[in-house]
């Protein structure tokens, strides 16, 4: 994905949803409905997957083993992107039937993008599918800021990052970055109880 510009926070905010029942349910079951979600583009691909206010992962690996497993009935879907105008829509899940959504990314006209001279912030953290928040603003799953030439560009001075996900304690940390200046993130999650997600992961 190469060295990610991403929003100012006050341009991008987390809009919240109600927490729903756990989305993710191991094995098959006959109760049960698929969601698959596809996008098209790297951007499409990358962004990140909410589910009745639970975010479950980035649109590319929601298959297999991942895959979007959902009781019948409604349920709201919303995708999301750094610079692009979020996806939201609500559906109705039938048993043992599949539901297919297209993501398809719309550049958001009004973002603020960090501009000029700017530091990089790399991650090294585990699981790398968990998602990353700058100063309450999603960004992004940790595979797009992390390996050889990714990286977030950010503008220097104080910022707060937040790395989560569903499953797994948040990790947050404060940096103050210098113009120009190169710094690499590195954690582990911790595993949880999904209600010690934040409100970023699981909106309350």
């Amino acid at each position: 994905m190469g060295k990610h510009k991403w929003p100012l926070i006050s341009a991008v905010a987390a809009t919240l949803f109600a927490l729903a029942a756990p989305v993710f349910v191991a094995g098959q079951n006959q109760l049960l409905g698929q969601v698959e979600v596809v996008g098209k583009t790297k951007v499409d691909k990358s962004s990140g997957v909410w589910v009745d206010g639970q975010y479950v992962g980035f649109v590319s690996e929601l298959k297999g083993d991942k895959q979007i497993l959902l009781l019948p009935g409604e349920h709201e879907i919303a995708i999301r992107q750094a610079g692009y105008i979020e996806q939201v829509q609500k559906i109705t899940v039938e048993p043992r039937k599949k539901t297919i959504i297209t993501v398809h990314m719309v550049k958001d006209p009004n973002a603020k993008f960090a501009s000029g001279v700017t530091s990089e912030v790399k991650l090294q953290v585990t699981p790398d599918r968990a998602a990353v928040f700058v100063d309450g603003g999603y960004v992004g799953s940790v595979r797009e800021f992390s390996g050889i030439g990714r990286a977030m560009l950010v503008s220097p001075g104080k910022h707060r990052v937040k790395i989560g996900l569903a499953g797994y304690q948040d990790f947050t940390t404060d940096i103050d970055l210098l113009p120009n200046q190169k710094i690499t993130i590195k954690t582990d999650l911790i595993p949880g109880s999904i209600t010690q997600a934040g409100r970023s992961i699981k909106n309350d």
